[in-house]
């Protein structure tokens, strides 16, 4: 179901909270897991979540001179990721256009967490949130958001604001957690992921009640037709999914024309 700002709930997890409350409850989630958050995407995917996301900076068109939002960024890979990508066709090419991206996150500990991975040029980073951005109407060419999307409180809201700030043309890209397409791949990963993974940031992050949270999003979050049929209800043209891992993750891309 579409979430709208008309309801007074919103699910946190498997929980109904008020949705004043949910922005501030995930906040404190990702303050709790930001210092160990790359070392747990590892084990929590057993790798795969890196194929993931270099698939998703391919659909992402880096290029010379383009302009890339990265929403919910976090640590700043996917970004870094299509910077370099950009200027080994930058170079490549002999152009003289570099690209540049900025790393917007709601979560400053998210950012500091990216930060001390190092900078690095035409890498911006901004305290932002995702429902209302701090950027001009159409700045850039891709928006991509990796993993996020499911912990915003109005997703229309936010896929509103993520397409007024591509210019005509431009292509939002969305990874994140999705449903498996067979049932005993289902059965398989919920035993992972309810089974295994708050277990792992119990004892990785000392913070099981942060990866519970994570697994139980997953599941609240809608099946891959129903999050595309949110992307045209906001406004995106040419929406396409891709399953990745048989489901378990997908890519949902949308331009803007």
């Amino acid at each position: 179901m579409t979430q709208t700002s008309d309801h007074d709930t919103v699910s946190f997890g498997f929980k109904d909270v008020a949705r004043t409350e949910k922005q501030g409850l995930v906040r404190n989630v990702f303050d709790r897991s930001a210092r160990k958050y790359d070392l747990m995407n590892d084990l929590m995917s057993l790798g795969v979540h890196r194929v993931w996301k270099d698939i998703t900076v391919t659909k992402a068109g880096p290029r010379p001179g383009a302009r890339l939002i990265d929403v919910a960024g976090g640590t700043g890979d996917i970004a870094r990721a299509w910077l370099d990508r950009a200027d080994a066709l930058t170079e490549r090419r002999g152009s003289n256009q570099y690209a540049e991206a900025v790393v917007a996150d709601i979560n400053e500990q998210m950012l500091l967490a990216g930060l001390k991975r190092g900078d690095r040029d035409r890498l911006d980073w901004c305290t932002a949130n995702a429902e209302c951005l701090p950027f001009e109407s159409g700045v850039a060419d891709a928006v991509t958001i990796g993993f996020g999307i499911r912990n915003v409180t109005d997703r229309i809201k936010a896929l509103k604001d993520m397409r007024r700030v591509l210019k005509p043309g431009g292509r939002f890209v969305c990874l994140e957690f999705s449903r498996p397409t067979t049932r005993p791949l289902e059965k398989l990963y919920d035993a992972w992921s309810f089974g295994a993974i708050p277990q792992i940031g119990e004892w990785i992050a000392k913070d099981r009640d942060s990866y519970q949270y994570l697994v139980e999003s997953i599941r609240k979050f809608p099946h891959q037709d129903a999050f595309a049929a949110e992307l045209e209800e906001a406004g995106f043209e040419r929406v396409s999914v891709t399953n990745l891992s048989g489901g378990i993750a997908a890519i949902h891309m949308g331009w803007k024309v």
